[in-house]
């Protein structure tokens, strides 16, 4: 009937304009041809390789839809994520991105049977840090390879660069993120000789790759290449500013590469860079004026690295900015006034420079930023009431400036996207009016007011049930802590820091916030129960108040307790056995100035330990050290003093190998501390004090070779021996709390409290014991030392000359010993010696005279009847001795007769000579009859001397 249909001329027209005129959606393709069989195969045995894992929350298993048997089995050109050449048939395209696959894969996979792909994409699956297989070079028409995120790990083969074709390279993000490492390298070959022959790149992302080379100076010669990235590459050398100039170049990200040093260039030309990511690099120099030519330039991040000078005014005229990042930098002067024409502007930071002058009220304009961060620098002034203008503020900080006056919060409570608001370490007396109808619509997450001249606790929070982060600290809130706060933000609550204040009360039994990580009352009066905290806590600080009773065993649930300090509080009990399993968590443990009692809990009894600081001192604790602590390879202190602990020195502790500090003062420790194993004990002890103890025997000197620490003159004095712990809050970001060690310790002759120690401070304490002998030359290497004292001991001998060498001394404490000779000249060259001590010794001769000793109180030298000089009113004699020759009485030691001489010839000196002096520690006594008898103290040799 068709046929005959068709005969008919004017329908069958009719017939071929409706098949033309059939309307196709434009979502549907057809597929013109069949896979081949082999390529079918090749696929099927790839996808029965891998496990399947739907664990993912990105994940989607397509390979899932490829099968064997009915609709669709034979044409794998149909399956998910399958590209074939339309005309041959040929898969030309695999794309497996977060496909949920699991497993190794290796260099024999029927993938690289697969030999006309072009594209192939399989990031975001899990490959079992397998290596990327070198029959990768068997695919040589890829234009597209993406294996990023994917857990490869080892060398990028070499293969790789004789894909000549290649213009999109992404192999990033291959890294252990369990541990943070960078698993993935390239080394051999190395960048240069991987990318030499791929000259046809426009995309290059090898961020998180281990890279550890230089940048190539031929990259600027890819002038096809329009996206660079080598985020935290290990990246080093000097980054070639040509680079800068490529014309097709709109992204380029070289950040986290520390190592990196480089410049931005004077900008001739326009260029369509889009993107500029420097950040915590070595780039250094000047933001250059001529950056104006950056027309395109939506991003500028140069965050953490070491520019400075003005920001250019220049700035101001890329209209297309709406992220300027420049925190931790040196720029310095006034925020350029042209930056109110970035009317797209969404982010400025400013954060932590030198920027100076009052806030400039024109950022009231600028209503599309959504963060401003101005922390940490030096504006000072009101702050301007216009800020209240930009209505889609989320973020402000700006904190630790000069800013001052009186603020009026009110004008923060119309800003309905507010919610992350830090005002605190100015001179701002920040003003609350209670009632304002609006405080109830302000939903903050982050709120600090610390040191904000706050008299009362602000009312308006118990309207907030949101809250994640609310810091008052070091106010002048003199109250209860109100009942209503323990129900504000009862799911949110991370972290919360009242210390510094005057509050007073109790808390609840039980914290009620179940997600609370960080709790710092600190400081304050608060009394009652130690408050159990949550699971979820990871930093506790309630010290310095006076909290009673026992530490319940419930404080050991937590899983990743990080910091505990409940010092200076009332505190009675014992020390919960627990504790001894919370060190593989804590990095910082003080239960200080208590009345804890019973003995030490098994601390550290497994190697798993990441214990810094341990303090106990000043309570009532008994028995001896645990052994286990030997366990704590990251130990860095050690504070047990003023306890009632009796055990031997604890040497078996100098097999820890960052250990700082050892405080073992006002105990029973006793016996004689002998010689250390090996040269390798203690490597980095600065601070030991072991005084008001019962040792005996020679003082430790055997230890000095090995105590490397205290050696050096650190020039760096603005550290502090600290842990930093970090956390991070969702949707706040991360937040450093730096804890520095706090000890107490008698230095320059009175009992200090050190709430933070320089990390150039070292210290040696071994007074108050029963140590006898001499004082070892060897204490002069110890030239970074600070403070000795050896005072009340029964050490005997000369003061070693080669105390001289130590000359950043501040405090030497002899005094209370039975040392003997004059006090050596060397010691004059000690310039910042403040503090001397030599006092109830048998010390004779001259003080020495100028520099500081001029300083010295007379009871620094009293108890030394031998001594003159003009501190102690007692002139001394000309005693510079007459030239001398030696007599026909040699030195002898070993002569019986010649020492029963030498002592009569002494003896008649005292009776009837005159003793001529001491000097370098030499006792000289001359006869009635003209003989000289010399002493040398350290050797107790003696040689007789007649005139001339």
């Amino acid at each position: 009937m068709g046929l005959s249909l068709c005969l008919v001329p004017i329908f069958c027209v009719f017939l071929k304009l409706l098949v033309l005129h059939i309307v196709v959606p434009k979502n549907i393709t057809f597929v013109q041809s069949f896979c081949h069989d082999n390529e079918r195969s090749s696929l099927l045995e790839f996808k029965e390789s891998f496990l399947i894992n739907k664990s993912g929350s990105l994940c989607d298993p397509k390979v899932l839809q490829w099968k064997s048997l009915g609709v669709n089995a034979s044409n794998c050109c149909s399956w998910d994520g399958v590209q074939c050449d339309e005309e041959t048939g040929r898969v030309i395209g695999l794309d497996l991105s977060r496909g949920c696959l699991f497993g190794s894969i290796n260099s024999n996979s029927t993938l690289f049977n697969l030999v006309h792909l072009q594209r192939l994409n399989l990031a975001g699956n899990n490959f079992n840090y397998s290596e990327i297989p070198f029959a990768i070079g068997k695919l040589s028409g890829l234009t597209y390879l993406n294996l990023s995120r994917s857990s490869f790990r080892g060398q990028i083969p070499k293969e790789i660069s004789h894909l000549f074709k290649l213009s999109q390279l992404d192999l990033s993000f291959n890294y252990n993120e369990n541990v943070e490492q960078k698993v993935l390298e390239l080394k051999n070959p190395n960048l240069s000789s991987l990318l030499q022959n791929l000259t046809g790149l426009e995309v290059l992302d090898l961020s998180y790759v281990n890279i550890s080379s230089i940048v190539p100076n031929f990259l600027s010669n890819f002038t096809s290449l329009t996206s660079l990235f080598l985020l935290n590459c290990g990246l080093h050398g000097e980054f070639p500013a040509t680079t800068f100039q490529l014309p097709n170049l709109r992204y380029l990200d070289v950040g986290s590469n520390r190592n990196l040093k480089g410049y931005l260039p004077e900008f001739k030309h326009k260029s369509p860079l889009k993107e500029l990511i420097l950040s915590k690099s070595g780039f250094s120099g000047i933001l250059p004026s001529s950056i104006q030519m950056l027309d395109s330039l939506d991003l500028l991040d140069v965050d953490g690295c070491n520019f400075s000078g003005f920001v250019p005014s220049s700035l101001g005229k890329l209209a297309q900015l709406t992220t300027i990042h420049l925190r931790h930098n040196n720029f310095a002067g006034r925020i350029p006034s042209s930056l109110q024409n970035l009317t797209q502007l969404t982010s400025l930071y400013l954060f932590s420079n030198h920027m100076t002058g009052p806030i400039p009220p024109w950022l009231g304009n600028l209503t599309k930023l959504n963060t401003l961060l101005l922390g940490h620098n030096q504006f000072y002034g009101l702050v301007p009431q216009s800020l209240s203008d930009i209505i889609n503020l989320e973020t402000l900080y700006l904190r630790a400036n000069n800013l001052s006056g009186i603020l009026k919060f009110d004008m923060f409570f119309g800003m309905k996207f507010l919610t992350n608001l830090t005002l605190g370490e100015n001179s701002l007396s920040v003003f609350i009016m209670k009632g304002n109808k609006n405080a109830t619509i302000s939903k903050f997450k982050r709120l600090e007011l610390g040191s904000c001249n706050l008299n009362t606790f602000p009312d308006f929070l118990r309207h907030q049930n949101e809250l994640e982060v609310l810091v008052l600290h070091n106010n002048k809130i003199r109250a209860e802590i109100p009942e209503w706060m323990w129900n504000t933000s009862i799911d949110t609550f991370r972290l919360l820091n009242i210390a510094n204040n005057f509050l007073t009360g109790s808390q609840p039994a039980i914290l009620p916030w179940v997600n609370l990580q960080v709790y710092i009352v600190s400081f304050n009066m608060l009394q009652g129960v130690l408050p159990i905290p949550p699971p979820s806590i990871l930093s506790y600080n309630a010290s310095n108040n006076m909290l009673s009773g026992e530490i319940s065993p419930m404080f050991c649930n937590p899983s990743y307790l990080y910091f505990l300090d409940l010092s200076d509080n009332t505190l009675t009990g014992t020390i919960p056995k627990c504790f001894g399993n919370l060190s593989y968590s804590l990095d910082v443990l003080s239960l200080r100035n208590n009345f804890f009692q019973g003995t030490i809990p098994k601390i550290c009894s497994n190697s798993a330990s990441n214990l810094r600081i341990i303090d106990l001192s000043y309570n009532k604790l008994q028995g001896q050290l645990p052994r286990t602590l030997s366990n704590c390879m990251m130990l860095e202190g050690i504070v047990v003093s003023n306890n009632q602990l009796r055990d031997v020195f604890p040497s078996w502790l100098g097999s820890l190998p960052v250990l700082k500090i050892l405080i073992l003062q006002h105990n029973g420790f006793y016996g004689v501390i002998g010689q250390p194993q090996n040269y390798l004990e203690f490597p980095k002890l600065q601070v030991i004090d072991i005084s008001f103890n019962n040792f005996t025997g020679k003082l430790p000197s055997d230890y000095i070779f090995s105590w490397n620490a205290m050696k050096d003159i650190n020039p760096s004095p603005l550290t502090y021996l600290s842990v930093m712990l970090n956390y991070t809050f969702a949707e706040i970001g991360l937040t450093h709390v730096e804890n520095r060690y706090a000890i107490t310790i008698t230095s320059k002759g009175v009992k200090r409290y050190y709430g933070a120690i320089l990390d150039i401070f070292t210290f040696i304490d071994m007074s108050s014991n029963r140590f006898k002998g001499e004082i070892s030359e060897l204490f002069g290497n110890l030239k970074g030392l600070y403070s000795l004292n050896l005072s009340n001991n029964i050490l005997t001998g000369c003061i070693p000359s080669s105390l001289g060498n130590l000359t950043v001394l501040e405090s030497l404490d002899l005094s209370q010993n039975k040392l003997s000779g004059q006090i050596p000249q060397q010691l004059k060259e000690l310039g910042f010696l403040e503090c001397f001590n030599v006092s109830h010794n048998n010390l004779t001769g001259p003080i020495p005279q100028g520099k500081q000793f001029s300083a010295f109180e007379t009871s620094s030298f009293q108890g030394n009847p031998g001594l003159c000089g003009d501190l102690l009113l007692k002139k001394c004699g000309d005693l510079d001795p007459p030239s001398l020759t030696p007599s026909v009485f040699e030195e002898n030691d070993n002569s019986e007769s010649s020492f029963e001489f030498e002592w009569k010839v002494v003896l008649i000196g005292l009776i009837s000579g005159l003793v001529a002096g001491v000097a370098l520690g030499d006792m000289v006594i001359i006869t009635r009859h003209g003989w000289l008898v010399k002493m040398h103290c350290t050797r107790k040799r003696w040689r007789t001397y007649r005139r001339n």
